[in-house]
Parts: structure tokens; C-alpha cells; sequence
């Protein structure tokens, strides 16, 4: 895939500009983005083998989500989304995403985040639009398995890597008799 830095004349859809300056924050976040310049370097190097992205990166990232969501749900001793909320989305998370919490009791947790650091690292890295989404979509699945740790699903009705101005994470307790 061509990449946006190679001056095509496309103009990217995705927004992503941090409101926050604080130095520690900012540190944090670069943090979050050398993790995510790895997904994208990664998968990056396995197509130039021949692997799709897909064949594989979303399995990975599943399987570390369900490793961390195993730690979450005995560190917060329930299943709740409020023990969700209290274990992952803690104060520093929301302020490093810019998170606004919505919503959040035993079976829903809505949350908005206003900047992601992925997105920003995907960015730097000169990827497309589609790539941003692609990779998003893969990192989302570490997300999809922690809600499925704590009993719920993950939706996401919009997010940042496909142009929208926040992601809108929404973890659901599945109803009963509800598959």
C-alpha cells in the first residue's frame, strides 16, 4: 500500500489531535505509540511475506486480550463493568485518551475516548486511512476479548481511525437468553 507521507495529494479523514500537553501524559502516550508502531511494523513486515494481516494479527492481539482480561476480572473480583471501569479505566487511562465516562453500573460501560495514541503512532508512521482502520480493527481485539472476560461485547459505533471525531466504546452485558 502507498503511504499518505508519499505526498499523493490525499487528505486523510482521520482527526487526531491531543488536547493535553502535560509532560507525563505526553510521555505515556509515546509509550502507547512505540507498542503500536510494533503492530504496525509487524504486520507490515509479515505481508511483505505474504501474510495478510488478518490471517494472524487479530489472533495475537485476542490472545493477549484474554490474558489480560483474565488479570482485570481477579484483580477487580467481579465481573461487573463497574469493576472493568475501576481496574482499566482508571483516572491516568482517561486522561491519556482524553476518555469521558458516559455510563457505567454492572452490565454497560460507555465510554468516549476525544484521542488515541494508536491513531497517532499509525499517523507518524505514514499509514493510509485504511490502514488506520485495518490496524484499529486489530487492536480492538485485545478490547472485543476483555469484554468477553467480564461476561459482555464490545460495539463500537464510531471511532477515531475511521474519521470520526471520539471512539465510542460501548460494553454490553448480553440479555438474557441472548446468544
Amino acid at each position: 500500500m502507498r503511504r499518505a507521507a508519499e505526498g499523493d495529494g490525499r487528505v486523510s479523514i482521520v482527526k487526531n489531535e491531543a488536547k493535553s500537553k502535560n509532560p507525563v501524559i505526553v510521555a505515556v502516550r509515546e509509550q502507547l505509540e512505540h507498542r503500536a508502531a510494533w503492530l504496525y511494523l509487524l504486520c507490515d513486515e509479515a505481508q511483505r511475506h505474504g501474510l495478510s494481516w488478518e490471517d494472524f494479527a487479530g489472533d495475537a492481539v485476542r490472545r493477549c486480550g484474554l490474558f489480560q482480561g483474565k488479570g482485570l476480572t481477579g484483580k477487580a473480583g467481579t465481573q461487573s463493568l463497574t469493576g472493568l471501569k475501576k481496574t482499566l479505566f482508571t483516572l491516568p487511562a482517561r486522561m491519556v485518551f482524553e476518555m469521558k465516562v458516559l455510563r457505567c453500573d454492572d452490565d454497560h460501560l460507555d465510554l468516549d475516548f476525544g484521542y488515541c495514541p494508536l491513531v497517532k503512532a499509525w499517523q507518524k508512521q505514514g499509514c493510509t486511512d485504511e490502514e488506520i482502520a485495518r490496524l484499529c480493527d486489530i487492536a480492538m481485539c485485545g478490547d472485543r476479548a476483555i469484554a468477553e472476560s467480564f461476561g459482555c461485547r464490545l460495539e463500537l459505533p464510531q471511532t477515531i481511525a475511521d474519521g470520526a471525531d471520539r471512539c465510542a466504546l460501548r460494553f454490553v452485558r448480553a440479555e438474557k437468553g441472548e446468544g
